[in-house]
């Protein structure tokens, strides 16, 4: 809900034809330019459900099961065989640390020389294998980052997403990390009727209260996604839209980066386009990178009103939206 009330339902005509738009226009693309950012989606089993979790997550929810170290490792075989250039893998869930392989895979990851980003809620899962990553941290210092997910600078905020008692061990888990000199990140929802500028001023006051060397004016230190809700009317993205918005497709997530997910019940992984549309069957790509290095079709509210118009990126900082 916006604070001029609640937003518009979605035009059913919309998304709905990969080619053109409910208007009949061509629809936008993006070519795919280099596997800069490998995501490994660990599964969507999660210690809390969330409030709208874009994928789902929750302890009760494993349509994507635990990915296994050695499928994780096919993958970076098939990097390093192929010389792909990539330069960082990143995990997410779900939450990562509850696949008992996670801290395998993220260590296999790291002794192959990539970057590492961890998105993880920083609670008991996290908190029960600190020696295990305690321990990688020591081995590969700052090419191991932990992006924690504070969804808001207040406790009421964070937990009218994250649930009731959620606070405290979030803030505990951050504050452990911060002891022991990981490098740090904190993501964020906007939440609507709250400008940019308030949220980030929101976060200075956090952090300082916390004794947390972040910049809550750093887009890559305090990273802020806009609210996402597939059911509002958003508009699509034409093949014109590039230049009237002023936006490069080149960069689009879905231009540098791929998730893979095991899916239950699955033999083997699968690639899909972007970490955001893991269970929508037309972002699907194939069994192996090759055969996902491939152009996107950009038919999902997500793809609008997140990317493309909200100028937002999982790897990293946004870019500055669309006017």
């Amino acid at each position: 809900m916006s604070a001029t009330g609640p937003a518009a339902p979605l035009d059913p005509r919309k998304f709905r034809d990969p080619l053109v738009t409910a208007a009949g226009e061509p629809r936008a693309r993006v070519e795919f330019r280099a596997l800069e950012t490998l995501w490994i989606n660990t599964g969507t089993l999660c210690n809390i459900a969330c409030a709208n979790c874009y994928i789902e997550s929750s302890p009760t929810n494993d349509r994507l099961a635990y990915i296994r170290a050695d499928e994780a490792a096919a993958c970076f075989d098939e990097i390093e065989r192929d010389r792909l250039g990539t330069r960082t893998i990143g995990f997410t869930g779900g939450e990562p640390f509850m696949n008992p392989g996670f801290l395998a895979m993220l260590g296999d990851a790291l002794g192959r020389g990539f970057e590492a980003l961890v998105l993880t809620n920083a609670m008991k899962p996290m908190w029960n294998r600190r020696a295990g990553l305690l321990a990688l941290r020591e081995r590969f210092g700052a090419r191991l980052r932990v992006r924690v997910s504070v969804d808001h600078h207040t406790r009421a905020g964070h937990e009218a997403v994250r649930g009731p008692r959620t606070w405290e061990p979030t803030v505990a888990g951050l504050e452990w990390l911060r002891d022991n000199g990981f490098a740090l990140a904190i993501a964020a929802r906007r939440p609507a009727g709250e400008t940019e500028a308030e949220a980030r001023a929101g976060f200075a006051r956090f952090l300082a209260a916390r004794g947390l060397a972040l910049d809550a004016g750093d887009p890559e230190e305090v990273v802020l996604f806009p609210e996402m809700d597939a059911a509002a009317d958003v508009q699509e993205i034409t093949a014109g839209c590039w230049s009237l918005l002023s936006v490069s497709p080149g960069d689009q997530m879905c231009a540098t980066a791929r998730m893979v997910v095991k899916r239950r019940g699955a033999d083997r992984p699968s690639v899909v386009a972007c970490t955001l549309l893991p269970h929508e069957p037309g972002f699907e790509l194939g069994a192996t990178l090759a055969e996902a290095a491939r152009p996107v079709r950009l038919n999902h509210p997500h793809c609008a009103r997140f990317c493309v118009l909200g100028g937002a990126s999982c790897g990293g900082a946004p870019r500055a939206a669309a006017a």
